[in-house]
């Protein structure tokens, strides 16, 4: 493996870096300049690169801008004593790996080295193109069977029902609907009820006349007639005001509706998909919704699965958002480590597919590195992991394991000892919990002597919990 190169006109700087790297038997090269790392490029290639931002001649921004011309793939870590947001900004927009503002812990300093290694060894990992990849992704059963039903319906007219929790994609769906209908070639008009006030919704469904109100200066087609021979997709149906609700009804029935202000009625040849994230049996049930307009809507029924209730999923969206989110913003795509991946299979997403498309977009920009570890991950995901599946928790040996990936990324050493008595002394507390305090049910339920658990409660300070 190639050196680590060191970068900065201070010895003293590169003198705390040659020791610190020494003692973790990473090979490394020093410089006092940029000049001299140029001359060295050109019979020599480093592993990656740590630089000072400030230094006689050039300095350590144009030296970055050298390397990526160079060397494209090669982390660059850009340290300076002028923690200003002018520098931060220019050594990320230049392509640095991470920005080390001085002084430094120098073992933060070496993990950070590591990580960058580990980066550099992944460079040359083939990314799979995902040119091909179909309109919704989903391996999980529940999938399958929207997949299923959408093909079912792909020379059908008739009107669907699309319930699901928010952001799990019920407008990618009726778009899908209406890709692979008969009407696929015709318009396809969206309008979510619950965005636009009451007042202003009859108007942006039906349309008006000139002159129907006050500031309706010219006529104005409504969505229904937008979609004419087409689709015409209602999102959060189930917020749609009472008195809309009956001008709805009588279109799905009577084929036909009046402009705002009109007097003439106007035929209706749209296929009508709606969705909700609501329970509209219960919200009929409580007078909030025409029961007749339910039946009209629930023609066909297609039920959205949570993400939390399609979890293999979760790598393969990942994967996707990542790609995606790179190609947006022209910078190659990074990736999740296994143990990441673990810690976001583990998540309970509540925001469904949307809140893991924005993650992945965050991390794109976020995250220092090409690959993505646990640490990397947004403060609201990584803060609300334990609490993240309520009354479900997450399976315990992938929270093991997810603790035991931070310790590691945090650099701690000896984690089994500690590890292990936490899982002793949780097994103990709770097999004393469960024979009220008797320990020698306690340890036939643990399958210990009556003497091994005495002495691992007093080697464990359990005396004083019981």
């Amino acid at each position: 493996m190639n050196p680590v190169w060191i970068v900065d006109d201070d010895r003293s700087i590169r003198w705390v870096f040659e020791k610190a790297l020494a003692r973790e038997n990473i090979d490394f090269k020093s410089f006092g300049t940029a000049s001299e790392v140029l001359d060295a490029l050109a019979h020599d290639h480093p592993q990656i690169v740590v630089s000072d931002i400030r230094m006689p001649g050039q300095d350590g921004i144009a030296l970055l801008q050298a390397l990526k011309d160079k060397c494209p793939s090669t982390p660059v870590i850009i340290m300076t004593a002028y923690s200003d947001l002018e520098s931060a900004v220019a050594a990320f927009q230049g392509g640095a790996y991470e920005y080390l503002p001085k002084p430094f812990d120098v073992d933060h300093a070496v993990e950070l080295i590591r990580r960058a290694l580990d980066e550099s060894k992944r460079q040359g990992v083939v990314e799979v193109d995902d040119s091909t990849v179909p309109e919704i992704l989903g391996q999980a059963p529940a999938m399958q069977e929207v997949f299923r039903a959408i093909g079912r319906l792909s020379q059908s007219h008739a009107t669907v029902l699309i319930n699901g929790e928010s952001g799990t994609g019920k407008e990618l769906v009726a778009r899908a609907l209406h890709r692979h209908s008969p009407r696929a070639s015709k318009p396809f008009i969206a309008i979510n009820t619950a965005a636009i006030p009451k007042d202003l919704l009859e108007s942006e469904l039906f349309g008006h006349e000139r002159g129907a109100f006050t500031g309706a200066n010219t006529m104005r087609r409504g969505r229904f007639e937008q979609a004419e021979t087409g689709t015409l997709f209602l999102d959060e149906i189930g917020d749609m005001p009472a008195e809309l609700q009956t001008r709805l009804l009588r279109v799905l029935s009577d084929g036909q509706f009046y402009r705002v202000g009109g007097h003439q009625p106007i035929a209706a040849n749209v296929r009508v998909i709606a969705a909700t994230h609501q329970d509209l049996e219960n919200r009929v049930q409580q007078g909030l919704f025409r029961e007749d307009l339910f039946h009209r809507l629930n023609v066909i029924r297609l039920r959205l699965p949570a993400l939390r209730e399609r979890r293999e999923d979760i790598p393969l969206l990942a994967k996707h958002f990542l790609s995606m989110s790179a190609r947006d913003l022209g910078v190659e795509s990074k990736r999740l480590s296994e143990n990441a991946l673990k810690y976001l299979q583990a998540f309970d997403w509540r925001g469904n597919v949307r809140q893991i498309e924005n993650v992945c977009h965050w991390l794109t920009v976020m995250a220092p590195g090409q690959n993505i570890e646990i640490p990397d991950l947004p403060p609201e995901i990584r803060g609300t992991q334990d609490q993240s599946t309520g009354d479900q928790p997450a399976d315990w040996k992938t929270a093991l394991d997810n603790v035991a990936a931070q310790a590691l990324a945090r650099g701690e050493r000896g984690i089994m000892e500690g590890l292990t008595q936490d899982f002793e002394r949780a097994l103990i507390l709770r097999a004393l919990k469960h024979t009220g305090g008797r320990r020698v049910e306690a340890a036939q339920c643990l399958g210990l002597g009556r003497n091994t658990l005495t002495r691992k409660i007093q080697e464990l300070g359990l005396d004083d919990t019981e």
